[in-house]
């Protein structure tokens, strides 16, 4: 899912709260966006200054940032991240189709301070990983090699708590979880936790960790569209999760409110030092659908890490299954190389696919 969240919230989180076990492998550059909201297309233009303009504070900003030196430069609080990541392999028996096949997606990440402890954060996505049978499982992000502007969120400290609202805010952008696990496909990136956010994705999540390993998370949002927010008319989704996490180990419980459909999500993980960790999720909602993952992350096998682990959708039919073992390590601090297959128990014949992708950060 979802290549691009973490370039909306991770910079924000940076100082604003105490370190929180990573919710999953989704706290990297090619697994980050699902939004569904209207695009907006960017050029090469979009960035550039009007030198016509005399920069300007916000009110109340005076003095809390360096002056400007070049009116063409960003701010002294401004960074930018990005990441890219190539998708290479085939899928046996898709209907799709089962030719060798590449893909790609890119993703960028900006982000500016006004105070020091708030965070304006904005992702763009771009890239063409949404029409091949790998990247159906592999769920790169597809724009149509045009730039998208996919997020905008603000993030700021309230009392002892942490606050994050916007338009690509989901009611779990501040949750905690509880999964070690280093995941390959979509599916599995999950840990278990598929309908955690729920389907809406504009609105606010607030957290607070008591700093003895708890924390409580929760949030509301709703579709943008003509309907409004929180309205008898709109799609609305609600969440709340409690979470403990300590250095080798973690729990933690949602529950979503996600319109006509409720669910709980359970995460557990267990990760001692010198031992592969274990990861393992469980949700069901009101019809008694369940869905199950587990995990195993074996570290510094060789250069790298090898990850096996399974996971089901849990839909009111018969379950989906799919399996998965990868390979990932780094050739240097900005590019790794995972190569991995998987299989997919479909209605048919199953669905094997071999896949190696190719992750940039800079």
């Amino acid at each position: 899912m979802k290549l691009f969240q973490t370039l909306l919230v991770a910079p924000a989180l940076l100082g604003l709260i105490t370190p929180m076990t990573a919710k999953s492998t989704e706290i990297n550059l090619d697994t980050i966006s699902n939004y569904n909201q209207n695009k907006i297309d960017l050029d090469s233009n979009s960035f550039k200054p009007d030198l016509d303009k005399e920069p300007i504070l916000l009110s109340g900003g005076e003095g809390l940032v360096d002056s400007f030196v070049d009116e063409t430069s960003f701010s002294g609080t401004t960074s930018a991240s990005f990441g890219s990541t190539f998708y290479v392999g085939s899928v046996e028996n898709s209907a799709i189709g089962e030719a060798v096949t590449f893909s790609y997606d890119f993703g960028m990440g900006l982000s500016t301070s006004f105070t020091g402890e708030d965070s304006l954060d904005v992702a763009i996505i771009g890239g063409n990983a949404d029409a091949t049978a790998v990247d159906a499982y592999m769920g790169g992000d597809g724009t149509d090699d045009v730039l998208t502007l996919d997020g905008v969120s603000y993030t700021f400290p309230l009392g002892g708590a942490t606050v994050i609202v916007g338009d690509g805010v989901g009611v779990d952008d501040l949750n905690t979880g509880a999964c070690a696990y280093s995941a390959f496909t979509d599916l599995v990136s999950d840990c278990g936790a598929n309908n955690v956010g729920g389907s809406a994705d504009s609105g606010f999540a607030i957290a607070y960790d008591f700093d003895n390993g708890f924390t409580l998370a929760g949030g509301a949002a709703g579709s943008t569209g003509t309907d409004g927010l929180f309205t008898e008319e709109s799609a609305d989704t609600l969440g709340v999760e409690a979470a403990y996490t300590a250095d080798t180990y973690g729990v933690s419980v949602a529950y979503t409110d996600d319109e006509a459909t409720t669910y709980w999500t359970v995460n557990a993980m267990l990760a001692p030092e010198g031992f592969p960790s274990i990861s393992v999720g469980y949700e069901t909602d009101d019809d008694d659908a369940d869905a199950i993952f587990a995990g195993l992350t074996f570290e510094e096998v060789g250069p790298g890490s090898v990850s096996i682990g399974m996971a089901s959708t849990g839909t009111d039919a018969d379950d989906f299954y799919q399996y998965e073992l990868s390979y990932s390590y780094p050739l240097n601090d900005g590019m790794t190389i995972t190569p991995g297959v998987f299989i997919a128990e479909t209605a048919g014949d199953d669905e094997t696919g071999v896949v190696v992708t190719t992750s940039f950060s800079f």
